[in-house]
């Protein structure tokens, strides 16, 4: 006969066992939203940057500071009003966002040469998922390796700023190596914050913001660390 003590022991390994299968879906829903909003980014930058009709209206005239600049206050955005937005609002938000992303990043489908572009996605593709894969399993806490690295985002995006006006290609390139060690770390950082926000706001009507809110985290980790990348092994059209 089973008493109500060995009951409840019985039951922790259930529990334990719905909880990883929840961490599971949940981790599966972040990853999809990332890379469907990757897909959309690319699919965007693409139409755009071929062509001429979409992007001299664009690029060759004022309107391209706005389309610089308004992905960081889409970001600003999520950042303020995501306590306050439903779940479905939130995901209206992010594939806005990420069609706004595809409009700032089709200038590199002008510059650079489609294989180069190629080729620095798909190394940017590995680095974030072996990172992302480390954050996941790793029993290490990385909570101080995360203030460090956004701090090191903060300089980033004020010297970025600040390069808009300057143009110098020297500083572009110490940003750009800045950049990949900061955003490949974030990438790890952000997703073992993610399965712990899983954690602590398990089964609650929050966790549909907090897949949106994960995925962009991801996303934006994504996209920097592949535009910091493509600095360095991206080939110029002549």
């Amino acid at each position: 006969m089973f008493d109500q003590q060995t009951f409840a022991r019985s039951g922790a390994p259930a529990r334990g066992a719905v909880f990883d299968e929840g961490l599971r879906q949940h981790m599966l829903r972040v990853y999809n939203y990332m890379a469907s909003g990757v897909l959309l980014t690319g699919l965007v930058a693409l139409v755009v940057g071929s062509t001429p009709a979409l992007y001299q209206p664009i690029f060759g005239t004022p309107l391209k500071w706005v389309v610089m600049l308004a992905p960081l206050a889409f970001v600003f955005f999520f950042s303020f009003r995501i306590e306050r937005m439903s779940a479905a609002t939130a995901q209206m938000m992010f594939w806005a966002f990420s069609a706004v992303m595809g409009l700032s990043l089709a200038s590199v489908f002008i510059v650079f040469t489609g294989m180069s572009i190629a080729r620095t996605f798909f190394i940017a593709a590995a680095m974030f998922g072996a990172m992302s894969l480390w954050g996941y399993t790793t029993k290490r806490d990385l909570s101080k390796m995360g203030s460090f690295l956004f701090m090191g985002l903060i300089g980033i995006v004020i010297a970025s700023l600040v390069n808009l006006f300057l143009g110098s290609s020297m500083m572009h390139m110490i940003i750009s190596a800045i950049g990949v060690i900061v955003f490949t770390g974030l990438t790890a950082w952000d997703t073992q914050n993610i399965k712990q926000q899983y954690a602590e706001h398990h089964g609650y009507e929050t966790s549909g913001k907090l897949a949106v809110f994960g995925a962009l985290s991801l996303y934006l980790n994504f996209v920097n660390l592949f535009q910091m990348l493509l600095a360095f092994t991206g080939e110029r059209e002549e």
